[in-house]
Protein backbone atom coordinates (compact mmCIF):
# COMPACT_ATOMS: atom_id res chain seq x y z
CA UNK A 1 0.00 0.00 0.00
CA UNK A 2 2.76 2.58 0.73
CA UNK A 3 3.94 2.21 -2.88
CA UNK A 4 0.66 3.77 -4.01
CA UNK A 5 1.10 6.94 -1.97
CA UNK A 6 2.37 9.87 -4.03
CA UNK A 7 3.77 13.10 -2.71
CA UNK A 8 2.41 16.22 -4.33
CA UNK A 9 4.23 19.52 -4.55
CA UNK A 10 1.38 21.20 -2.72
CA UNK A 11 1.99 19.07 0.37
CA UNK A 12 5.30 20.86 0.89
CA UNK A 13 4.03 24.32 -0.10
CA UNK A 14 3.00 26.87 2.50
CA UNK A 15 -0.48 28.24 2.02
CA UNK A 16 -0.45 31.96 1.29
CA UNK A 17 -2.21 34.21 3.76
CA UNK A 18 -5.83 34.76 2.84
CA UNK A 19 -6.51 31.31 1.37
CA UNK A 20 -10.04 30.33 2.31
CA UNK A 21 -10.20 27.08 0.32
CA UNK A 22 -6.98 25.12 0.95
CA UNK A 23 -8.14 22.07 -1.00
CA UNK A 24 -8.79 24.11 -4.17
CA UNK A 25 -5.53 26.03 -3.75
CA UNK A 26 -3.45 22.86 -3.31
CA UNK A 27 -5.11 21.11 -6.30
CA UNK A 28 -4.51 24.17 -8.49
CA UNK A 29 -0.92 24.44 -7.26
CA UNK A 30 -0.25 20.83 -8.31
CA UNK A 31 -1.69 21.53 -11.77
CA UNK A 32 0.46 24.68 -12.08
CA UNK A 33 3.59 22.73 -11.16
CA UNK A 34 2.78 19.99 -13.69
CA UNK A 35 2.22 22.54 -16.48
CA UNK A 36 5.10 24.94 -15.97
CA UNK A 37 7.02 25.98 -19.09
CA UNK A 38 10.37 24.49 -20.03
CA UNK A 39 13.42 26.45 -21.20
CA UNK A 40 11.94 26.90 -24.67
CA UNK A 41 8.69 28.39 -23.31
CA UNK A 42 6.55 25.32 -23.98
CA UNK A 43 4.44 23.38 -21.48
CA UNK A 44 6.30 20.43 -19.92
CA UNK A 45 3.17 18.29 -19.55
CA UNK A 46 2.71 15.44 -22.01
CA UNK A 47 -0.99 16.29 -22.05
CA UNK A 48 -0.26 19.63 -23.73
CA UNK A 49 2.05 18.16 -26.38
CA UNK A 50 4.53 21.04 -26.32
CA UNK A 51 1.91 23.79 -26.47
CA UNK A 52 3.26 27.32 -26.05
CA UNK A 53 3.03 28.45 -22.44
CA UNK A 54 0.94 29.40 -20.69
CA UNK A 55 -1.26 26.48 -21.65
CA UNK A 56 -4.96 26.43 -20.80
CA UNK A 57 -4.35 24.22 -17.76
CA UNK A 58 -1.77 26.63 -16.30
CA UNK A 59 -4.04 29.61 -16.88
CA UNK A 60 -6.96 27.80 -15.21
CA UNK A 61 -4.74 26.76 -12.29
CA UNK A 62 -3.66 30.35 -11.68
CA UNK A 63 -7.29 31.47 -11.77
CA UNK A 64 -8.30 28.73 -9.32
CA UNK A 65 -5.49 29.77 -6.97
CA UNK A 66 -6.87 33.32 -7.03
CA UNK A 67 -10.40 32.08 -6.37
CA UNK A 68 -9.21 29.91 -3.46
CA UNK A 69 -8.51 32.94 -1.33
CA UNK A 70 -8.99 36.57 -0.60
CA UNK A 71 -7.45 38.31 -3.61
CA UNK A 72 -7.11 41.51 -1.61
CA UNK A 73 -4.97 39.88 1.08
CA UNK A 74 -1.31 40.80 1.11
CA UNK A 75 0.32 37.46 0.36
CA UNK A 76 3.32 36.02 -1.39
CA UNK A 77 2.56 34.14 -4.59
CA UNK A 78 3.95 30.62 -5.10
CA UNK A 79 7.28 30.35 -6.88
CA UNK A 80 5.72 28.88 -10.06
CA UNK A 81 3.46 31.89 -10.39
CA UNK A 82 6.20 34.47 -9.90
CA UNK A 83 8.32 32.70 -12.50
CA UNK A 84 5.48 32.74 -15.03
CA UNK A 85 4.81 36.43 -14.45
CA UNK A 86 8.51 37.21 -14.97
CA UNK A 87 8.49 35.30 -18.26
CA UNK A 88 5.46 37.22 -19.49
CA UNK A 89 7.07 40.54 -18.57
CA UNK A 90 10.30 39.69 -20.40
Amino acid sequence: MPDMIRNRSSQDADLPRGVTDPLLWRAAYDVAVAHRPDESGRCESLLCDGQVAPCDALTAAHRAMELAGDRHADRAEPETWRTEQRRRAA
